[in-house]
């Protein structure tokens, strides 16, 4: 059995170390000016109380709709509240339901993937055809449908979001591991007697992970997205909660009486999406030696 770790392995991807990839990461200007982006709304929404002397919930009706100004860099919203300190704890909603849902996504996509991969017969092709049929149908229809059946709260659209990402991971689970499979090192570990089990552990899963590490980072941005989308269509996160997107939807509502309002939030997510696909994009490539 330990002898599969000795087969050579000329066409297997082989991952640099952490630090090196890091290295190699932040040498890309675009990459690092993405991760600084990335890290400073996560620390931003993380110590929120650290950045803002006020409360998110504490009105002020004397200064209602209030412009952006040194007390209030963001303005205030119709009740007189800090909008900077409510994208801060906003923030945190969103990216909670971004990062929960990610990791659904991953775990269901790449062992649906996976599965289908390794039974390539009707087990596969029934698992690849229903990733296609939803996939078939745009993400935010979905959602819409799903979020009306199961309600709006943060816990299901948690799990909806999740469940919204999973096919597309799927099916580049199943594409980036049919190559391994057909590699010369799968075959000789095969050939000696390795485990399939230890085959995926220690040879087929690292050898993929650029490419589903590429694919998390990427889903991170299409739920923020969503997230926000469903949010300002009154079917994400329901008042008294807040996130980015149910910022953009009430500040919308009042634009004619407060441009700041709508117009930090939409910023927010835009540069937030940005960010992560600019990461994600050069995440693989530093990853995957072939893409460098």
């Amino acid at each position: 059995m330990s002898q599969s770790l000795a087969v050579p392995r000329a066409d297997a991807v082989v991952l640099p170390r952490p630090e090196s990839a890091l290295k190699r990461l932040f040498r890309i200007p675009s990459a690092a000016i993405a991760a600084a982006v990335v890290l400073l709304l996560v620390i931003g929404t993380v110590a929120a109380p650290l950045f803002t002397p006020y409360s998110p919930n504490v009105s002020d009706y004397d200064k209602l709709f209030a412009p952006p100004s040194s007390d209030h860099i963001f303005g205030t919203d119709e009740l007189g509240r800090d909008l900077f300190t409510r994208m801060l704890y906003g923030g945190r909603t969103t990216l909670l339901v971004a990062v929960v849902a990610t990791a659904i996504a991953m775990v269901v996509g790449v062992a649906w993937g996976f599965v289908a991969a390794f039974r390539e017969g009707w087990l596969g092709e029934l698992l690849m055809r229903i990733a296609d049929m939803l996939m078939a149908v745009p993400v935010i229809l979905i959602g819409l449908v799903l979020v009306a059946a199961f309600g709006a709260s943060r816990s299901s659209l948690i799990i909806i979001l999740g469940i919204l990402f999973a096919p597309a991971t799927a099916r580049i689970a199943r594409s980036t591991l049919l190559v391994e499979l057909r590699s010369d090192y799968y075959v000789a570990a095969v050939s000696v007697g390795a485990s399939g089990p230890r085959i995926v552990a220690r040879e087929l899963f690292p050898n993929a992970a650029p490419v589903l590490i590429a694919r998390a980072t990427l889903i991170l941005a299409e739920a923020i997205f969503v997230e926000a989308s469903l949010s300002f269509v009154g079917l994400g996160i329901q008042p008294p909660e807040t996130s980015w997107g149910t910022l953009l939807q009430q500040g919308y509502a009042n634009l004619y009486r407060s441009y700041a309002y709508p117009l930090f939030p939409g910023l927010v997510i835009l540069v937030a999406v940005l960010a992560l696909n600019v990461l994600g994009d050069n995440l693989q490539k530093v990853l995957d030696p072939a893409r460098s």
